[in-house]
């Protein structure tokens, strides 16, 4: 159970990160992405969601 929860904040952890190097390091393209974000349709968003999920669960099963 411990493993388990070491991997999960693992990844929480390497999340964040790579979620804070754009803003970090270009805060004026992630302001227009965030924006253009925002205008987009629930639709989009939906299937931005989705394939982002499908490709994190490809790699996932590639990785283990």
């Amino acid at each position: 159970w411990r493993a388990v929860t070491e991997v999960l904040f693992a990844g929480f952890a390497l999340m964040l990160v790579i979620e804070g190097i754009l803003p970090f390091l270009a805060p004026r393209l992630w302001r227009e992405a965030f924006k253009a974000l925002i205008e987009m349709k629930d639709g989009q968003i939906r299937f931005a969601g989705l394939a982002s999920m499908t490709v994190g669960l490809g790699l996932l099963a590639f990785v283990t």
